[in-house]
Parts: C-alpha cells; sequence; structure tokens
C-alpha cells in the first residue's frame, strides 16, 4: 500500500507557539514519531504522550510523525494532529481537550462592546495573551486572514483555542467564512461556548436565518442553552441598502458593524482618513442600528503606527453615533476606549438628568424636569446608559448619587 502523506501547521524563523508536523501512514508495523525542538529535554516525552495517545484516539497504525515544534502548547499540537490525520483518514472522531473553567461564561445582549480584537485563526501566537489587553471582544478569525488551504487547519486551532485559551473574560468572537463555508465553520464552535459570530459581508435578513437555524440544530445536538449572538458586518453598497432588514433579522442580532476597506472597494473608490467616501454609508448604517435598539460599531483602523490618526477617526465615530471599532493591534485598545468613554460634561449631565428622574419618581410627578426643560423617558434612558458606562470604566463609584446629592 503506498503511503499516505499530510502536513499541518507552520515553519520559519519567526514562527512561536505553534509546530509544523509531517504526518506518513503505511498501515504497518509500529508507530514512530520524531520530536525536534529546542525543549525537547523539557517537553519532548510530554509531546510523545500526547500524539501516542491521539494516534491511539484514532485508530491509527504505521505511522510515521515528524514535527518541529516551535513552543506550541498541547491545544495548538493537538489541532495540527488532528488536521493532519483528517487529510488521510475519513473520520468523525474529535480530539478535545477539557474545557478550562474560565472559558465557562456567557454574555448579554447589551454588555458594552468598544473594541473587538482581531486575530487571526491559524496563528495561536496572537492568542495566547490576547485576553490580558483587556479587548471587550476577541474574534478568532476564520475568514480573509486566514489563507483558503488553511482554512481546515484553522477550524480545530479555533475549536481547541475556544475551550484552552484564558480570555480574560472578553466576548468570545468568532469570524465564520461566507456562505456554505460560514455554515460549515458552525460546526467546529458552536459546541464550544463561542458567545458571538460574526458575519461577514452580510447583504440579506435570510443569511442570518439560515445560521440561525444551523445553530439551532447543534444547540440541541449539544444539549446547548446558553444565547449565541450575531453581529452581522456590513462591506458592500447592497447590505448598506439592506442595513435595517439585517438588523431586524434576529432578536440575537444584537449589533452591527460596517468593514470599510471591501465597501470601499465595491464603490470602486480609495478609503480616506478623512472618510468623506463612506459617510453616507456609516450614517446609514447607525441609523438602521438605533432604529432596530442594537449597538452600531464601526470600521478598523488600519495604521497601527497612528495613534493620533486613531484618536481622531474615534472622535468622529462618536460623533456619528458608532459605539465601537474594530482592532487589528492590541495598542489601539486603550485609545478607543478612552475615547468612547463619557466626557466629563456628558457625564456630569447625565448625573443631573438621572438625579432628577429619581426625585420626581419619589415625590410621584409623572414629568421629569430639570430647570425649566422637561426631559423624555429616552433621554433618561440615554443618561442612565452613561452612568452605567461610566462605572464599569470606573470614572465614577456605583454609589456616585450619595456623594453627588451631599
Amino acid at each position: 500500500m503506498a503511503k499516505k502523506i499530510a502536513v499541518s501547521g507552520n515553519d520559519g524563523p519567526k514562527v512561536r507557539s505553534d509546530c509544523h508536523l509531517s504526518l506518513q501512514i503505511s498501515n504497518k508495523g509500529d508507530n514512530e514519531i520524531i520530536i525536534k525542538s529546542k525543549v525537547a529535554s523539557l517537553f519532548g516525552d510530554d509531546i510523545l504522550s500526547q500524539l501516542s495517545e491521539m494516534l491511539d484516539f484514532f485508530e491509527i497504525k504505521g505511522a510515521k510523525v515528524e514535527i518541529i515544534d516551535k513552543g506550541a502548547l498541547p491545544f495548538v499540537i493537538a489541532a495540527r494532529l488532528e488536521a493532519a490525520i483528517k487529510q488521510v483518514v475519513k473520520t468523525d472522531k474529535e480530539y478535545l481537550l477539557p474545557i478550562i473553567e474560565e472559558n465557562k461564561y456567557s454574555t448579554k445582549r447589551d454588555i458594552f462592546r468598544f473594541t473587538r480584537l482581531y486575530l487571526p485563526g491559524n496563528t495561536p501566537s496572537m492568542m495566547l495573551n490576547a485576553g490580558l489587553h483587556s479587548p471587550n471582544g476577541i474574534i478568532l478569525d476564520l475568514e480573509d486572514s486566514v489563507a483558503p488551504a488553511k482554512k481546515n487547519e484553522a477550524r480545530l486551532l479555533v475549536r481547541n483555542a475556544l475551550r484552552s485559551v484564558n480570555f480574560y473574560g472578553a466576548e468570545r468572537m468568532v469570524r465564520i467564512n461566507q456562505g456554505k463555508m460560514g455554515i460549515e465553520d458552525l460546526d467546529y464552535i458552536i459546541p464550544h461556548n463561542v458567545n458571538l459570530i460574526l458575519v461577514p459581508k452580510c447583504e440579506s435578513a435570510k443569511e442570518i436565518h439560515v445560521l440561525e437555524n444551523r445553530i439551532q440544530e447543534l444547540k440541541k445536538q449539544h444539549n446547548i442553552s446558553s444565547t449565541i449572538y450575531f453581529m452581522p458586518i456590513i462591506e458592500s453598497a447592497m447590505g448598506v441598502e439592506k442595513a435595517f432588514e439585517i438588523a431586524t433579522a434576529s432578536e440575537n442580532v444584537v449589533s452591527l458593524a460596517i468593514g470599510l476597506e471591501d465597501f470601499t472597494a465595491d464603490l470602486g473608490t480609495m478609503r480616506t482618513q478623512e472618510g468623506e467616501e463612506s459617510k453616507y454609508a456609516r450614517w446609514r448604517l447607525v441609523n438602521a442600528a438605533k432604529a432596530a435598539r442594537i449597538q452600531p460599531i464601526d470600521s478598523v483602523y488600519s495604521d497601527v503606527a497612528n495613534m493620533d490618526g486613531l484618536r481622531e477617526t474615534v472622535k468622529k465615530s462618536k460623533a456619528l453615533g458608532f459605539e465601537g471599532m474594530g482592532c487589528i493591534h492590541p495598542r489601539q485598545i486603550p485609545v478607543i476606549k478612552e475615547c468612547f468613554a463619557p466626557e466629563e460634561k456628558e457625564l456630569e449631565k447625565a448625573m443631573k438628568i438621572v438625579n432628577a428622574a429619581i426625585e420626581a419618581e419619589k415625590q410621584g410627578l409623572g414629568v421629569i424636569s430639570l430647570g425649566s426643560k422637561m426631559i423624555d423617558p429616552p433621554v433618561v434612558k440615554r443618561a442612565e446608559r452613561t452612568i452605567n458606562l461610566a462605572i464599569s470604566m470606573g470614572l465614577i463609584n456605583k454609589n456616585w448619587r450619595e456623594e453627588y446629592v451631599n
């Protein structure tokens, strides 16, 4: 019988926290495992034990495995060997490491989503400490950042990361692929406590319905009770025109994002710092999201070295009504959070409005007034949200009113 050969993973001088693995199967003789690693004296026995256990799990005989280790953790090694095995052996088995306790959390519809950090789904080194930068959400990306030939490997790596990487409370997001491939992606993430699905280049409510139907099937199959939310990404002229339809496609759509690189390409124009070419689309998306009572989320800022440009862009974004932005580098997170935080005058006004509302309720008044102005309920609700935001960011104490009244 001819040998079957498969490879997976990454190698090279700049690769870290990963491995490159080759697998040959002859179905004859004992399994042979060759480990090339600078830390073989410390971890070689552990790597050998894990690979041997996996070969037994998948009932592989007569295999020759060669691994070039670049400091890969067990969840990475497991993903790489499983990817290689599934290139040459037809099997429905999944080798799953235990899900860590720190990852057994769900999120809520109305949490703040100021920052969401994109991480390439086939690059484990970027996943390991991402949560330490305190983004509101971490996106494990299966779409644009993953080469077509690496999609299947990335699925297994993202699956394992959802189970094994501590994201320190960040909302655990995955950007799936488009169309049929995106539906297939769900099998690898829904059973593993993903919190939110980003739907790229969304152009209709039907796309959300199809995904939601498959998610319901998987939740029933795996006895999952937690809610899984959607963030459709608008990246085309058609998507902009269908923004409200998409925003209201499901009660689990909690935010609407815009992707300006693909949108401007669809328009046949260049994206600029000033953003005049996309202002209509951003206004349209914000209005659709606000009408649907969900969060509008702005695009990423691609110049990671230009902090002044980022700051200016975030301030414009907030002024348009956006409630968050994408990040492609951790250094962008504090700048975005700072700019979306309530300003001193904004917070002072919110405290006056909420205090007036509380006093009016105490007195049994049906009308809330602040000075000579009447305050409508939506204004009070917005002020309450501003205060809750300030409390969550540590800008004011949760007992702020005690100090305010006194």
